[in-house]
């Protein structure tokens, strides 16, 4: 009676593996097709479309390269013309800033003026104030890193 307990509970087990086994390959099958491709842009890109930051920052563009304006974690290319003041603003997010190209003077709330070369790597803490210029070596590019989804609000200084 106990060998044939034993040979049930055995082929018991078969037939659970058999009934499961396709839908754990399926499972795997659509967690590799689903699979997130790598990407390289560089903002000289042609199929990139370019589209005007807020109001507050006139002549200024950018494009989303990685991820969703709505979503957490987006990245993308902000492009400031040469000779140009970016107003005081601030942002939900922090953002991790390369200068891809042109000089920026960068100032925020409280803390010294900074110059940015290019390949120069800044960090700006959420909510702080600050304010920047592209300087006159061509337009400034920066890739911006953000970690909560974009947004950008205006200061206006009180006289």
């Amino acid at each position: 009676m106990k060998a044939i307990f034993n040979n049930f509970k055995i082929k018991k087990g078969y037939i659970i593996l058999l009934f499961l086994l396709p839908t754990l390959c399926l499972a795997q099958s659509q967690n590799e097709s689903t699979q997130e491709q790598s990407e390289l842009k560089t903002f000289q890109d042609n199929d990139l479309v370019w589209l005007p930051a807020p109001s507050f920052l006139p002549r200024c563009t950018f494009t989303v390269v990685h991820g969703d304006m709505s979503q957490p974690n987006l990245d993308v290319f902000f492009k400031v013309p040469e000779n140009t003041k970016v107003p005081k603003h601030w942002h939900h997010s922090q953002e991790r800033m390369i200068l891809i190209s042109g000089e920026m003077e960068v100032q925020y709330e409280g803390e010294p003026s900074q110059l940015m070369k290019t390949g120069s790597y800044a960090y700006g803490p959420a909510k702080k104030p600050h304010l920047a210029k592209c300087l006159d070596k061509g337009p400034c590019v920066l890739f911006i890193a953000l970690v909560e989804p974009f947004d950008a609000f205006p200061i206006t200084i009180k006289n």
